[in-house]
């Protein structure tokens, strides 16, 4: 049977945990959806887990081996409908089948033509109840975590969140060029853990030369994310002595077909793609290749031009904005985002699902476009 009530006091706390476990992985189990969940007996969590990177075992395949004998007539919170096929691992839906456990909460289908349904069908027919929570809250923290490998499997691109920091007047740095700090030190901590949640950071010529940043994550107890940095560079201008070459982690340097400028060092991996008509590089093209390798989240960090250039395209998922109550002012001062725009405002990008939060004096706006 297929409920849609959890029917366990203290539910909401057991998927919230799962949900907390699942986002840990973001950055490290791509092309794997990063699942959480845990087992719950009495009202107590007896064992939890979350997908490994390949080939490691999946969230509840983890959860299982902690609990042990007392899965067995337990409740298992999981973000994403247990595989049903054996891939690295065996099949999720078997495991919590031989485990002997009584009922599965999970928020989340799972629409990888291997699984789409098959993994709930299974539990079901060996009389294990199915619970779809229905409160919209829960499944919209569950989809944060999988909104990539969801985006990833429909399209086979990897999902796009354009982040930027900017003034209260929407300026990137001064008329001189001056951008350091206008964010607080809690802001830009937060950024860096977006950085260390991604597969690719993606940046612009533009941005290395101005600002020679490293593009890594400086987030305590994790290092080597992101695990590509992307450096889009249709006339081959990066120099040989950029910081992010000197960091460790892959680099990979996107140039323009007949570029034929070159740089050598560790790392690093050279590659030209076609030109747009306006000259540089076809970013959709670079989303195809980025997910032909895997990556399901990718974040770009970059200046007005490229950034411009993605949402004219309509290539951005997702949008998150560090506001800081800074007023630049100047007409020369560097705007957020450049490119085209729009003529009309009736034509303007208008996100949806919302959220503000505030970090510090500044504050955090992340929004969705439509799809």
């Amino acid at each position: 049977m297929t409920s849609r009530n959890s029917g366990a006091p203290g539910h909401r706390q057991h998927m919230e945990r799962a949900i907390e476990l699942g986002r840990s992985g973001l950055g490290e189990v791509s092309p794997r959806p990063s699942v959480g969940a845990v087992v719950v007996r009495d009202g107590k969590i007896v064992g939890e887990g979350r997908t490994q990177p390949i080939p490691g075992p999946h969230a509840e395949i983890v959860a299982l081996k902690e609990a042990g004998g007392l899965s067995e007539g337990a409740t298992v919170y999981t973000t994403l409908e247990p595989c049903s096929h054996t891939h690295y691992t065996g099949p999720c839906a078997d495991a919590l089948i031989a485990a002997k456990v009584r009922r599965v909460v999970c928020p989340v289908g799972d629409p990888d033509s291997r699984v789409d349904g098959e993994g709930f069908k299974k539990l079901r027919d060996a009389g294990i109840e199915v619970v779809m929570p229905l409160e919209g809250d829960l499944i919209e923290a569950a989809m944060v975590s999988l909104e990539g490998f969801l985006h990833h499997v429909a399209t086979g691109r990897p999902f796009v969140t354009v982040k930027f920091a900017a003034s209260l007047d929407g300026r990137i740095a001064t008329r001189t060029g001056d951008s350091q700090w206008i964010t607080s030190e809690g802001a830009r901590a937060r950024a860096h853990v977006m950085r260390s949640q991604t597969d690719a950071l993606i940046t612009g010529i533009g941005t290395v030369l101005t600002d020679d940043p490293r593009l890594t994550a400086r987030v305590e107890g994790i290092e080597g994310r992101p695990k590509l940095r992307v450096v889009v560079d249709s006339d081959g201008r990066m120099p040989a002595d950029a910081a992010l070459l000197g960091e460790h982690g892959n680099v990979l340097w996107v140039r323009g077909e007949g570029c034929s400028t070159a740089i050598d060092a560790p790392n690093l991996e050279s590659l030209e793609l076609p030109r747009s008509e306006t000259g540089g590089v076809d970013f959709a093209r670079l989303l195809d290749l980025l997910g032909e390798r895997g990556c399901v989240n990718v974040m770009l960090e970059a200046g007005a031009g490229l950034t411009g250039s993605v949402i004219d395209a309509g290539l951005a998922q997702k949008v998150t904005a560090f506001i800081a109550p800074v007023v630049i002012g100047g007409v020369d001062a560097l705007p957020a985002i450049g490119g085209n725009g729009v003529s009309e405002v009736a034509s303007a990008l208008k996100l949806e699902r919302v959220q503000v939060e505030q970090i510090g004096p500044d504050i955090l706006i992340t929004g969705y476009a439509p799809q």
